[in-house]
């Protein structure tokens, strides 16, 4: 067995900080939504691509983050993921038009696209010859997300309050440049791979998710059926299926195609892509009822959000484990997704003259139990239906499915509470009626994600795995 590195713990907890940063880069900006609309200018249906400017960038450039991590060597492309954060976030601060702002946003998607493959790389080469460190590794590192969700909305509630929303990007600015001058000595190297670089997959995955989502956000204001919005749509769908022919020819392309004849693997990332397309655009539009219908400032926002997300970050960490462990993956999905199914039902009956004790905290808790129970086992059961050897590509293709799930939901349901009413501002009434309806789709989709779960996970031979294994492999 090889020697372990010396400081590979200190090294984990800068991985840790990685994956916390990118979730939170997410969630930051929810409650400083209202304050960003206003300074820029933002209309209702476009103020959602602050964050799908983001998450685009981030699922479109996943899987060639992964591919320049393994040929040009993790430790460098961990560095330059996190400058380009770095100059992204500096962007979005100084943004004083949509324009600059939505760039901004689609530059900090980038670095975070390098980011995340990056730091699983450098893990599985801290502890990948440390089996029992490895199984600890993952679980700190799996903790690290819905922590980087709980502190997005705290912290954006308190930047947005006490200073200005520009700091909701500012903040990665000196975490970037920390992280920058301790890479050097302290991140394993490994020297650079041969091989060839697919930027013309990456490049048409990323347009055509970009203009489908362009196409269904200005479908109220230009007509489903209007020339331009079929133009859009077509396009999109076209290069993304032209995304899958360039995948088939390329002798090295960004994601194997065959890799999903793996058993369950295309299921949970079906999951995982409908998971992302009910739960984010419910984040989104709860805290515009919160702020722009209750009338709550960014602080309240923020901390009216916290039971929702301290709730996910003890259940993934602490429960859904253990309740995969015995009872199996395919139970606690069908179960989570009918739950956060339920949460959002509840969560429609919103009212103009609402509270947050009776509308709001009930029905997220619900949602929040759902959510946890729901991602981890898909998330686990899409890298471990993988061949050991492509762990790393099974890791990018069920990231990228939340995030492109996440950015076509959140697309959808904007198109969907324009339609009933969210593009009247100052009417508390119509604000409420559309996002009622925004939450009702949501839920909707996300009791799709169940039916899909009961139809195409399998339930394996042997349910129960070993004891000493099963928990920590779901938290990778």
């Amino acid at each position: 067995m090889q020697t372990a590195h010396p400081r590979r713990w200190t090294a984990l907890a800068v991985i840790a900080l990685a994956q916390f940063m990118v979730i939170m880069d997410t969630s930051i900006i929810g409650v400083a939504l209202p304050e960003i609309q206003a300074d820029l200018g933002f209309t209702p249906d476009s103020l959602s691509w602050v964050f799908n400017a983001y998450v685009i960038a981030l699922g479109g450039l996943l899987l060639l983050g992964g591919r320049l991590s393994d040929l040009l060597g993790a430790k460098r492309i961990f560095s330059l993921g996190w400058l380009v954060l770095a100059t992204g976030s500096l962007a979005a601060g100084l943004a004083d038009s949509t324009g600059v702002e939505i760039t901004a946003r689609a530059v900090q998607g980038a670095g975070a696209a390098l980011i995340a493959p990056s730091a699983l790389t450098l893990l599985m080469m801290l502890f990948g010859n440390q089996p029992k460190e490895l199984m600890k590794a993952f679980a700190i590192y799996g903790a690290a997300a819905p922590a980087g969700g709980t502190a997005g909305v705290f912290l954006g509630g308190v930047m947005t309050e006490w200073i200005s929303w520009p700091w909701v990007f500012y903040i990665n600015i000196p975490i970037a440049l920390g992280v920058l001058a301790v890479v050097p000595g302290l991140m394993p190297s490994a020297p650079p791979r041969r091989g060839s670089i697919d930027f013309a997959g990456a490049l048409t995955a990323t347009a055509g998710l970009a203009l489908t989502v362009f196409g269904v956000v200005r479908a109220p204001e230009q007509g489903w059926r209007s020339a331009a919005t079929l133009a859009s749509l077509a396009g999109g769908v076209a290069l993304l299926g032209l995304f899958v022919v360039v995948q088939a020819a390329r002798r090295e392309p960004l994601m194997r195609l065959g890799i999903f004849r793996a058993p369950n693997l295309g299921a949970a990332n079906v999951v995982q892509l409908l998971l992302g397309a009910a739960w984010i655009p419910m984040w989104f539009f709860l805290n515009l009822y919160l702020q722009q219908v209750l009338g709550y400032g960014a602080f309240e926002s923020g901390a009216a959000l916290l039971p929702m997300t301290v709730t996910i970050m003890v259940l993934m960490v602490a429960v859904a484990p253990k309740v995969t462990a015995r009872y199996g993956p395919k139970s606690p999905i069908v179960a989570g997704l009918l739950l956060l199914a339920a949460g959002m039902t509840l969560m429609a009956l919103v009212r103009p003259n609402g509270s947050f004790l009776v509308d709001v905290l009930p029905a997220s808790l619900i949602a929040a139990t759902g959510m946890s129970l729901a991602f981890i086992p898909s998330l686990g059961t899409a890298i471990q239906s993988a061949k050991p050897e492509e762990g790393g590509l099974a890791s990018g293709i069920v990231n990228t499915s939340y995030q492109v799930g996440s950015a076509l939901g959140l697309a959808v349901m904007t198109a969907l509470a324009t339609s009933q009413g969210a593009d009247h501002l100052g009417n508390a009434s119509a604000l409420t009626d559309g996002y009622s309806a925004a939450f009702l789709g949501a839920a909707g989709i996300a009791l799709i994600g169940a039916l899909a779960a009961i139809a195409l996970v399998r339930i394996p031979k042997t349910t129960a795995a070993e004891p000493s294994e099963t928990p920590e492999a779901i938290a990778a």
